[in-house]
């Protein structure tokens, strides 16, 4: 597992105060207000940052982060993710993991045969897709509903699905 989850991506400088619009790749935008210090990560660095101010505009939050005084500073930051120490991440619910922790695992049908590894997880509106890349180099996409996924086993790294009439 890793240690740090991301929670969202640095899309441009906002104003020329070296405020930041950040797209939030959590389910709850409204953890930012929470959040004391993210760790930006460049690609090529990584960096702790306290966080000054949060505001939120449309599905963006905007961001004031020690250390960037202007928008060409800010520049700088143009696609890095925001990460969080996972001691500090949201508690999960009941048949919740981050996705980082499942992408890799074996995907079985519920007759057990392996379709294979989950290599994506796609997040929309209604409901996540998993994304599972076959033997053949082909991609099966599944809706992650109670109805198609039915088991996810931590220990022995499994996903058990049900394929709906159509889904190969």
């Amino acid at each position: 597992m890793e240690d740090r989850l991301r929670v969202g991506v640095i899309t441009s400088p906002h104003g020329i105060h070296g405020e930041v619009k950040i797209f939030p790749t959590t389910d709850d935008p409204q953890r930012f207000k929470k959040l004391k210090k993210v760790i930006v990560d460049t690609h090529k660095e990584q960096k702790e940052m306290e966080i000054g101010g949060i505001k939120f505009f449309k599905n963006l939050v905007i961001a004031t982060l020690s250390g960037i005084e202007d928008r060409t500073q800010a520049e700088k930051y143009r696609s890095a993710d925001i990460l969080i120490e996972r001691e500090d991440a949201l508690p999960l619910g009941e048949d919740e993991y981050y996705i980082c922790d499942i992408l890799g695992f074996t995907v079985t049908n519920d007759d057990g045969t392996v379709l294979g590894t989950l290599e994506d997880v796609l997040t929309s509106c209604a409901n996540d897709v998993y994304v599972v890349k076959r033997e053949n180099g082909k991609e099966i996409l599944i809706p992650s509903t109670k109805e198609c996924v039915l088991s996810t086993d931590l220990n022995s790294k499994n996903i058990v699905v049900h394929l709906l009439k159509g889904m190969i």
